[in-house]
């Protein structure tokens, strides 16, 4: 296969794509009638009302998120950038689930498309966790991309090749010249760096969650989005939900009375935590810059314990579940609340090891008064803990207080009953029952949006800020990512004030508030 090096035009000798759109424009300006194929049909956007994008991380979250912009006409992936040339040792949701998605994005006469991409197998992740394997690397993203608009122009062989892989995405924003926008899916540890190069190019960030690896950086990437005004968001929908919405209107009419207390748990993590470091060193995979992937981390000789998908468990890499999960339920609980960071925070769990997140974890967070309510104690579980389960439940809501991957959920308890619902606040039920408090009806898939990739591409063409925006999310990153401080300390006390970004009460963890990058790769 090519080297992303073969696959990168010279832009310097090229005028950009604006450039030559402009000079087109001035040319033609004395024509006023203009013929509908240059126009284009029904639904048709011109090139220079796209927001150019570049995605960077092209795992299984970065290959999903890059099909649905795909599919949207007022993109154009121009680019995409991983360390990984090409593998099939990523995690998926079901045997072949990317493959089949991308074949349904490209179409009719393309059903046999990519057979040499096909899963290899499966993999048992944990004891009780097994997977598919499936596609991923910068090639396959690269060719889903080419075969899409080779597809739009209708020509089955898929013959369009303006899409350019990178495997450092330095060299992708100083080269890609005509970039709106780039789409950030690595691993956690890579988000800040990313994200901050490209705003100082001025172009527009959608992150994966979470914002950022370090509380440090999560202030720092609010900042700078601010300050260059760019659209910058993550992909979380809950801020902007109906369960959200629903939820508050219920809170704030007195549902529950006031509230005191929040319990969110997790079936995570699906991945090995509470091991130690591996003493074998494998040898680096054909195509994969293994520098590259650990940048901002301390350096350590390659494993395969680390990547992909696996590394989420390593604190280096990763945030564990409250880090995978936190930031959904999180944003919602924050806006439904009206809450600012925490002022105590502090975690038990199973035995801790030195560079792993414990199995299994309870998270304690203490979020002071406001004027329109009192202190809230929000309490998170994971690894397969449960609060107690309250008195004179339903037999349909049982199920949350029982072992199983879709047992998550959420409580919100107050001095007159309490509000149950899923994880994310779906299907919300207030005990004790009352006929003013309906749950909805459950709205079939087919029927749902994603508002946080809709407002942030809205915002990209000088629409409003995205309700996920870095500014609005900063607060939240903040309170999660201190209970993944908490996590490695587990019976510690943190002591937090928010506005000296600081815990007052032990030097010792204060030094993972915003710890130094690896020199070359600093920040």
């Amino acid at each position: 296969m090519p080297q992303s090096s073969e696959l990168i035009s010279d832009a310097n000798k090229q005028p950009s794509r604006r450039k030559v759109i402009a000079d087109v424009a001035a040319l033609a300006g004395s024509f006023m009638i203009v013929p509908r194929h240059v126009l284009g049909g029904a639904g048709y956007v011109p090139p220079s009302d796209k927001v150019t994008l570049a995605s960077i991380g092209l795992g299984r979250q970065g290959q999903a998120v890059t099909m649905e912009l795909l599919a949207r006409p007022n993109v154009q992936v121009i680019a995409v950038c991983d360390c990984n040339r090409f593998s099939k040792n990523y995690i998926e949701y079901g045997k072949n689930a990317l493959l089949k998605s991308a074949r349904k994005l490209l179409g009719p006469g393309y059903e046999n498309w990519g057979e040499d991409l096909a899963s290899p197998g499966d993999i048992q992740l944990t004891p009780e966790v097994s997977s598919s394997l499936g596609m991923g690397g910068r090639e396959p993203a690269r060719r889903l991309v080419e075969a899409y608009y080779g597809s739009r122009k209708g020509s089955a062989s898929g013959a369009y090749s303006g899409c350019h892989a990178y495997s450092d995405f330095r060299e992708l924003l100083d080269k890609e010249h005509d970039l709106d926008a780039v789409y950030v899916a690595t691993p956690d540890h890579w988000h800040a760096a990313i994200s901050l190069a490209a705003m100082r190019k001025r172009k527009h960030v959608l992150c994966q969650k979470p914002m950022t690896h370090t509380i440090g950086d999560s202030r720092r990437v609010a900042h700078m989005a601010k300050e260059m005004n760019v659209a910058a968001a993550i992909t979380v929908n809950n801020p902007s939900s109906d369960a959200t919405h629903l939820i508050t209107q219920w809170l704030d009419d007195g549902a529950i009375g006031r509230v005191r207390e929040v319990h969110n748990w997790s079936s995570r993590p699906f991945w090995p935590q509470g091991i130690d470091r591996p003493t074998a060193v494998d040898p680096v995979p054909d195509g994969f810059d293994w520098d590259m992937w650990l940048g901002p981390a301390p350096e350590r000789p390659f494993n395969h314990a680390y990547q992909p998908f696996v590394w989420r468990g390593w604190y280096d890499f990763g945030d564990g579940s409250f880090g995978d999960m936190g930031c959904y339920s999180f944003a919602g609980v924050f806006t439904i609340l009206k809450l600012t960071p925490p002022v105590t925070v502090e975690a038990s769990s199973s035995d801790p090891y030195p560079e792993t997140f414990p199995k299994a974890t309870m998270v304690h967070l203490n979020f002071p008064a406001s004027s329109n309510r009192g202190e809230i104690a929000m309490h998170w579980y994971d690894g397969g803990l449960r609060p107690a389960r309250p008195k004179g439940l339903r037999p349909e809501d049982q199920h949350f207080f029982e072992m199983g991957e879709d047992n998550e959920g959420i409580m919100y308890v107050g001095d007159k009953g309490f509000l149950l619902a899923g994880f994310n606040g779906n299907q919300p039920r207030v005990y004790p029952q009352s006929p003013k408090y309906k749950t909805p009806e459950r709205k079939p898939w087919n029927q749902r949006s994603d508002p946080a990739i809709d407002q942030w591409l809205a915002a990209c063409q000088g629409g409003p800020a995205p309700r996920a925006n870095f500014e609005a999310e900063a607060p939240v990153t903040e309170a999660f990512l201190l209970g993944c401080i908490a996590q490695r300390f587990p019976g510690q006390l943190i002591k937090w004030d928010t506005a000296a970004m600081k815990i007052t009460n032990s030097d010792k963890l204060n030094g993972y508030v915003d710890p130094p990058a690896r020199g070359k790769y600093s920040v």
